[in-house]
């Protein structure tokens, strides 16, 4: 499977541009639906697009089994990527999720309630700027109009886009009756720094995820000569961008946050022209709800004195994970291992975080960076620690679609 999809959107950086709803994104739901029909999953999609592979061997359908209260184990990922991305962020999930089932069936196990692999679309948001957007449209966290209207830096918006790829966008929205289907959502995942390396863990069970968003900044400018016009006549729109590239890394140190601008656009892009307008996105999080939202305000308010325009695109307050549920995986993972499943929280976005906040009960696992390097083509795992992912989601799994209840560990107890 790796090998299937080692080519799908690569560049000259090594890296990767599979974005929402492009050719590559098409060969890359082509290839999900395929490796869940050789298993003989059922694929469905629901109102957002969003691919979900079925398995169920019980008696009725899987709608009857939810009727019943077997509500539906379901794992995943994501293929989208950033540009020039990671061949893991995403992908590692997916692939690991369809590998479980294997492992699953060739152990012999009978789920009791039905499982489903997925595949969110849109989670990077690196088309049309909002991430996690497939999950957000389908929990009803974001708006279907707000989504439709988005536009990608050509122009073209979401709705359009949907057309392009042969949808409609008139059924686009959310789909409480899918998740209706779903009991429990568990999330595998490359780590997204060098955690696992200092703690010398192949494997760890998610806490968190810190609070995000992000902005969008437009400083206003008048278009003139590069050198025609003097300094002191000049209203350069790159200036007030500027003050908001410094600020954020200053202010992000005060307050113990990281801060980003990693996005810019410049009208009207010449060499020697003065801007007259420029564009600039922030992402902002930290582990200190408060201190992020304190450092926007701050860069808000700096940025509003040069006539900047701000919006907020997007906004996750702090996601903790199903306590219930995290326990019970890093019970399944400790009873084999000499040493305890790391708990981490991260800095990253992810749609178990979503559907965290829609009410789901939801997890993550994350699997070791030895570089520690995300949303790169450095980004990298290697196979052993893959592996190791593998065999966790499996017993994982396993462990919650047979009722099978781990015994508590003697740390467990003691608590």
């Amino acid at each position: 499977m790796w090998s299937d999809l080692e080519s799908v959107g690569r560049v000259s950086s090594g890296g990767y541009r599979r974005f929402a709803w492009t050719a590559e994104d098409h060969t890359l739901r082509e290839w999900f639906a395929g490796e869940c029909a050789r298993r003989g999953l059922d694929v469905t999609e629901d109102r957002v697009g969003n691919q979900w592979g079925w398995w169920w061997d019980g008696p009725g359908t899987v709608d009857e089994a939810v009727a019943t209260g077997r509500k539906a184990v379901v794992t995943g990922s994501h293929l989208d990527s950033v540009p020039d991305g990671g061949a893991f962020d995403g992908p590692l999930g997916v692939v690991c999720a369809l590998t479980a089932v294997d492992q699953l069936r060739a152990a012999g196990i009978t789920p009791q309630v039905p499982v489903a692999v997925t595949n969110f679309v849109d989670e990077e948001g690196a088309r049309f700027g909002i991430a996690c957007a497939g999950s957000r449209v389908l929990t009803g966290q974001l708006d279907p109009a707000t989504a439709l209207a988005l536009t990608d830096a050509d122009g073209t918006s979401y709705a359009d886009a949907l057309r392009s790829a042969g949808r409609g966008p008139e059924t686009f929205g959310p789909d409480p009756e899918m998740l209706r289907r779903v009991g429990a959502f568990v999330e595998l995942h490359v780590e997204q720094g060098r955690a696992l390396v200092d703690l010398d863990a192949p494997v760890a069970v998610a806490s968190d995820i810190w609070p995000h968003g992000r902005w969008r900044f437009d400083f206003p400018g008048e278009a003139n000569h590069a050198g025609t016009t003097r300094l002191e006549d000049r209203r350069d729109a790159m200036l007030g961008y500027a003050d908001l590239v410094l600020g954020a890394r200053q202010v992000a140190t005060q307050r113990g946050c990281v801060a980003t601008v990693g996005k810019v656009r410049v009208t009207p892009g010449g060499v020697n022209a003065i801007p007259s307008h420029v564009t600039g996105w922030l992402d902002a999080r930290g582990a200190d709800e408060e201190q992020v939202v304190a450092m926007v305000d701050e860069l808000t308010a700096g940025a509003r004195e040069t006539g900047a325009a701000v919006t907020r695109e997007s906004w996750t307050p702090t996601t903790r994970f199903d306590q219930r549920l995290s326990d019970r995986l890093r019970r399944v993972l400790d009873r084999d291992a000499e040493v305890s499943a790391p708990v981490l929280g991260t800095g990253a976005g992810h749609d178990a975080g979503i559907l965290a906040t829609a009410g789901i009960p939801s997890a993550m696992l994350f699997v070791r960076n030895p570089t520690g390097v995300s949303h790169s083509p450095a980004e990298h795992a290697e196979r052993e620690d893959c592996l190791a992912g593998v065999a966790a989601l499996t017993e994982c799994l396993r462990d919650l679609t047979t009722g099978e209840v781990a015994a508590p560990t003697t740390a467990e107890t003691q608590r």
